[in-house]
């Protein structure tokens, strides 16, 4: 890959992502919360095993699907739930059991996170989406967290992506740092990218 080639899919890259923002941005409440009910119902059909497991999921920020609760829900049948905690900006996350009720602070990205709390290794992860591909690779809001996360992680957790059908794309551009989800879950659909 040449300079001119990085650049371009580092342009295709934001632009995609300032414009999968805006469009669930102009999600309406009741539109963004039937899909976020539809997300969870096929999450918790698709993965019925994670009830038992410790399991992350991040808070809803710029109208992300709202996992908050199936968050619950796990937690009733007996998982451990966790929120990311950004430790430095450059490294990988560390993750904080959550309940409800429990304490959240904004972090330096004005992200609710938990301010106590044991810190846990996820078996699971629930991330959010951007953009997605078929292949299973998506596009966060660029500073690489959850890569360095996966890649960090032994044994890898189940990585599964949460988003939008809308945000579904014939190419996210991978680049060679980025790591594809185990699955990837919509309203509408369950994509487990083949190996």
């Amino acid at each position: 890959m040449t300079l001119s080639d990085h650049e371009d899919d580092s342009r295709f890259r934001s632009g995609l992502r300032r414009e999968m923002l805006a469009r669930r941005a102009a999600l309406d409440r009741d539109a963004h919360a039937a899909l976020s009910l539809a997300i969870r119902e096929r999450l918790d059909a698709a993965f019925p095993e994670i009830s038992s497991r410790i399991v992350a999921f991040c808070w809803p920020v710029q109208n992300e699907p709202d996992l908050v609760p199936y968050a619950e829900t796990l937690r009733a049948r007996g998982a451990r739930v966790a929120l990311p905690v950004v430790v430095h900006p450059g490294a990988a996350l560390a993750f904080r059991e959550w309940w409800p009720g429990q304490p959240l602070a904004p972090d330096r990205y004005d992200i609710p996170t938990p301010t106590d709390g044991d810190f846990v290794t996820p078996q699971a992860i629930l991330l959010p989406v951007n953009a997605f591909d078929a292949a299973g690779f998506r596009i966060g809001y660029g500073g690489g967290f959850f890569d360095r996360t996966l890649a960090s992680l032994t044994p890898r957790p189940l990585a599964i992506g949460v988003g939008f059908d809308f945000q579904q794309v014939a190419s996210t551009r991978p680049q060679a740092h980025d790591l594809p989800l185990d699955a990837i879950v919509t309203e509408s659909k369950l994509l487990r990218p083949q190996r």
